[in-house]
């Protein structure tokens, strides 16, 4: 297996950046997941890195060897990385077998050492008696795996998935989360994973990269991502985080700094360095608010909507000082709050987002 360096990857499509000054180190063996909203630049970073998109600018180095730059790009074919796709790509005339060792047939690979090599991958995402099968014969899930193994035939130094469970079902999603963990742990290859499902991403990835606008808006491992977002994109992205202005009132100290924010003070959590300002910004989660009744702080609001889940209700609460903002939590049964009701809140704490975005 092998790493991946991206240094400054820039591809532009006319007077469009898809891609603008992206910079990620994968280590070897690591699990990457890039993650963001549609049209940031996501899948053209995936492609770059397959080589079915030349850069405008910048570097991509696989393993030790430089693949795409200046002095000319690598084809697909010979960059050793293989790719899941979505829709699976597979053969529908082929049986599995055939799929899975079609590579080894055109590389003229020796028909026994070409079966060997197909059953070691078959037995690597536990479709071992498949082998006879043809795609419309297997489910959504097995099909998938399907395509993991043809991958895996070729021995590539990399893998890119390109949003593979976007086609399946809820559960079935799930159930292949466990496998594509199982199949990381068991393998140790380089993964770089494409999606937009935060769920997936934390699931699965040792790192996140999150990209908005064609650019890198954070690169952390999914707790640091979730409770210390590096601006405010990413921590409204991230799991509905809530981002709330506010007044640095001290500097940092020992990780914790207080704000004014809604009419209250609150102590919240912060990075080194940080210091007073008036254009702040805090993120707060859904377990940062707690209803405070008549005492205790905090400050005056309506509940806009109460939206049952089964066994617990979203509330979506607008603060009375500023109608316009609407915060949510979690109730759970028995629900005691409807449209309309008036509660006291107070936030608990939250996170003092960075004045400069850090990557």
């Amino acid at each position: 297996m092998a790493g991946l360096k991206i240094s400054r990857a820039t591809k532009s499509f006319g007077d469009f950046d898809a891609v603008k000054d992206v910079s990620i180190e994968v280590k070897d063996g690591e699990f990457l997941a890039v993650l963001g909203p549609s049209g940031c630049g996501k899948t053209t970073l995936l492609r770059l890195v397959a080589g079915f998109e030349k850069l405008t600018s910048g570097e991509i180095h696989i393993g030790d060897r430089l693949v795409s730059g200046s002095q000319g790009s690598v084809p697909p074919e010979k960059r050793r990385v293989g790719i899941v796709f979505q829709n699976y790509a597979l053969w529908p005339h082929m049986t599995v077998a055939q799929n899975v060792g079609y590579a080894l047939k055109v590389a003229k690979v020796d028909k026994a050492e070409a079966r060997r090599k197909v059953a070691e991958a078959l037995a690597l995402v536990n479709l071992e008696g498949l082998a006879d099968r043809r795609p419309a014969n297997l489910s959504g899930g097995q099909r998938q795996r399907v395509a993991l193994a043809r991958c895996l035939v070729a021995a590539p130094s990399l893998v890119l998935f390109d949003e593979p469970l976007a086609n399946l079902d809820v559960h079935l999603r799930a159930s292949m989360e466990d496998e594509f963990a199982a199949f990381h742990k068991r393998t140790g290859t380089t993964i770089v994973y494409i999606t937009h499902d935060q769920a997936e991403a934390m699931a699965l990835a040792d790192r996140i990269a999150v990209m908005d606008g064609g650019r890198l808006a954070q690169l952390a491992a999914p707790r640091d991502l979730f409770r210390e977002p590096a601006s405010a994109m990413v921590a409204s992205f991230i799991a509905q985080g809530m981002v709330l202005s506010a007044k640095a009132l001290t500097a940092a100290e020992a990780g914790h700094a207080r704000v004014e924010v809604l009419g209250q003070e609150v102590v919240v959590r912060c990075r080194p360095g940080e210091r007073p300002r008036e254009a702040a910004k805090i993120c707060i989660r859904s377990s940062d608010l707690e209803i405070v009744g008549d005492k205790g702080g905090g400050f005056d609001g309506t509940v806009v909507r109460a939206i049952y889940k089964g066994g617990t209700a979203r509330i979506e609460f607008a603060p009375a000082s500023d109608a316009d903002t609407h915060l949510h939590f979690d109730q759970s049964e028995p629900i005691g709050l409807d449209s309309g009701s008036a509660i006291r809140m107070r936030i608990k704490s939250g996170w003092l987002i960075p004045n400069e975005p850090a990557v």
